[in-house]
């Protein structure tokens, strides 16, 4: 009897902190959506619902032109990401030795350890070294720093994680079902785009989904690698708030929440779907 108590105290004890995780986690993002509602121009005083700040914000050309160059690069980085990502993973887990690998691995990796401020101060000294070659030897300066040279940057920390969500998956896939496929005289394209590509179609999906996030909300990054006319809706809302907020920035950030949660939601119910279908298949295939 005292055991289950026990038992039952753990419980409720665990859940409670749980729920106190959660509540501490989202309760801003909570108040940030309900104030971008709010008439008054304070921030933390409730004057009634009003939608006008949403239609400032149609007005507002400068976060407008942050927000489709946050969106273009987000999307761009984590397809990049995605890509490079999975060849990656295949080239660890697939190829348990080569020339180079330990160091091949720790460069992947790496972004994931380092500071982003060490990240990009790093590649704005090697794009400063890139510029003043090019223009000595040409006369032309490039790459000039803006949405190209944010997207270079997004793409090596989107990389990164890329290929941990990648390879991870690729792990689980047993191998005999490529050399099953190679036996019955399937060429090695043919095994990584029939067999092997839509086993890990789950983890290419979360891999652009937090590699579109990564990108969406980094700030310092963009801001070693932004020029004149590429600032980056982060970067915008950064330097408004050492101004002073105003709910303007409060809408621009329910939407981008509005945006990510539809997302989120769509990809968690495709890849539910989906895995629901390999399983029906298999046991399908365990029956015949």
């Amino acid at each position: 009897m005292r055991w289950a108590t026990s038992e039952r105290f753990n419980r409720r004890f665990g859940r409670g902190w749980l729920v106190l995780g959660f509540v501490f986690l989202y309760l801003p993002i909570a108040a940030l959506v309900l104030y971008s509602f709010n008439d008054s121009p304070l921030p933390n005083v409730w004057r009634g619902f009003t939608l006008k700040w949403y239609a400032a914000l149609v007005r507002d050309q400068e976060l407008l032109a942050g927000f489709w160059l946050s969106l273009r690069i987000a999307f761009l980085t984590a397809c990049a990401s995605v890509v490079l990502g999975m060849l990656a993973a295949f080239a660890l887990v697939r190829y348990r030795r080569f020339f180079g690998r330990t160091l091949f691995s720790g460069m992947v990796n790496a972004p994931l350890v380092m500071p982003e401020v060490v990240v990009g101060l790093s590649l704005l000294l090697m794009l400063v070294s890139v510029q003043r070659a090019t223009e000595a030897a040409f006369g032309t300066g490039f790459p000039g720093r803006g949405m190209g040279t944010i997207w270079l940057g997004h793409t090596l920390l989107g990389m990164a994680y890329a290929t941990v969500v990648i390879q991870s998956r690729l792990r689980a896939v047993p191998p005999q079902l490529e050399e099953a496929a190679m036996d019955l005289g399937a060429r090695p394209p043919q095994v990584f785009w029939l067999v092997t590509l839509p086993m890990i179609g789950q983890s290419l999906v979360s891999a652009w989904l937090l590699a579109f996030t990564l990108s969406l909300d980094d700030v310092v990054l963009s801001a070693f690698l932004s020029g004149p006319g590429s600032t980056t809706m982060p970067l915008v809302i950064f330097s408004r708030a050492r101004l002073g907020l105003n709910p303007s920035v409060n809408a621009v950030a329910t939407v981008f929440i509005a945006l990510v949660a539809v997302g989120v939601a769509a990809a968690s119910w495709w890849i539910a779907n989906a895995e629901r279908k390999r399983q029906a298949e298999a046991a399908a295939a365990a029956r015949a």
